[in-house]
């Protein structure tokens, strides 16, 4: 397969549909959990959900980096773009997540100097261009975008750049799942592995699934084929007892993952003893910050930050969402006090944000099922 089209063919899908169907228990319900906020907005886009039998729920779990940011980090994040003497740079969906006093678009409106960049390599070209300035990269992301930091800091440091520095918020992959098992609230029978995040570290690390908690998983990719053949995949490991990773997405993802960016994050980065995750709480070396060796490139180091919690609105139920216990429409504010125009919570933000993906492409098919089930 060589085009994107190949990818969506409706006749192979609605064949593959068919064949899920086949190998599904007619009076068991299979819930499995796509890790991936991409996966979601797939399974939305392109109807994916309403292709599945009903046996099968598809429920959506922690892995857009921009929603599972706690609004404290991003009430940090505000106050070193307040300051003067900083340009202050992030990818574009940052900049209208809403912290406890508002968002960094606001705070550019407000006179503060943000800038979108595309890429941690722009906010270093910013600072060769303002040797005046200090110019900070607000770096997020899970293991796909942590790679592009490290080797931007490797690129400051052999400049000698002392103007510019990170804020370092990259998160984990295997920590939150794990804590998500570990959790009474929630029963999984499967996983759709993340296909971007195991382009870097492969598929060994998801090992720990069958192994530790008896769970299938399937690293995926992000066309409704790879995902429907991705459920399948798992379904015929439940069908036939079997349990173990297995990589749908392998024209991609190789095994063992990207051996030369694990080893710039291995130079740049080391684990936090600790981290907040919105709706999930603290988790034990679930981030990263910037090594003793690249501490001179540290945001948090170089200036002065709040450090503080702060409480999502209680109106606001992303923490459930991103848990898999409710799904968007069930949040009380979804489409209504919450929309994409204006956002209580992150996850109506991100391109990657569940409650963005059903807004956007799943809502009306659920107003559909609403209304008919009144009649």
């Amino acid at each position: 397969m060589k085009y994107v089209s190949e990818f969506r063919d409706g006749e192979i899908a609605r064949a593959v549909a068919a064949e899920i169907a086949s190998v599904a228990e007619p009076d068991r319900h299979y819930k499995v959990m796509e890790v991936c906020g991409g996966h979601t907005h797939t399974i939305y886009r392109h109807g994916i959900k309403d292709l599945l039998p009903d046996q099968v729920e598809l429920v959506h779990g922690p892995g857009c980096p921009v929603c599972v940011l706690p609004m404290g980090r991003v009430d940090e994040g505000i106050s070193v773009a307040e300051r003067p003497e900083v340009i202050f740079t992030c990818f574009g969906d940052m900049m209208r997540v809403p912290g406890s006093k508002g968002n960094l678009l606001e705070m550019k409106a407000e006179g503060a100097d943000v800038r979108m960049v595309y890429s941690p390599l722009d906010a270093l070209r910013i600072a060769r261009e303002n040797p005046d300035r200090e110019v900070v990269f607000y770096a997020i992301g899970f293991e796909t975008t942590a790679p592009s930091t490290a080797l931007t800091l490797q690129r400051a440091r052999k400049e000698g750049l002392p103007n510019f520095s990170v804020f370092c918020n990259h998160v984990t992959i295997v920590p939150p799942v794990r804590a998500l098992l570990d959790s009474p609230d929630l029963r999984l029978d499967a996983f759709v592995g993340p296909g971007h995040v195991s382009t870097v570290i492969g598929c060994r690390p998801y090992e720990f699934m069958p192994e530790d908690y008896g769970k299938p998983c399937v690293v995926a990719g992000f066309e409704p084929l790879d995902l429907l053949q991705s459920v399948l995949m798992l379904m015929r490991q439940l069908e036939e007892g079997r349990c173990e990773v297995e990589n749908q997405y392998s024209r991609i993802v190789p095994w063992e993952g990207n051996l030369a960016a694990l080893r710039s994050m291995a130079e740049v980065f080391e684990l936090r003893p600790y981290f907040e995750w919105r709706g999930l709480g603290f988790i034990a070396q679930s981030a990263l910050k910037l090594s003793e060796e690249y501490a001179d490139f540290d945001a948090e180091k170089r200036f002065s930050v709040p450090g503080v919690r702060v409480a999502d609105p209680k109106a606001c139920q992303c923490g459930e969402v991103l848990k898999g216990v409710l799904k968007p429409p069930e949040c009380k504010v979804f489409g209504t006090a919450c929309t994409p125009e204006r956002p209580l919570g992150a996850l109506m933000v991100s391109s990657e944000g569940a409650c963005a993906a059903y807004y956007n492409f799943g809502r009306k098919s659920h107003e559909r099922v609403e209304i008919g089930s009144r009649n």
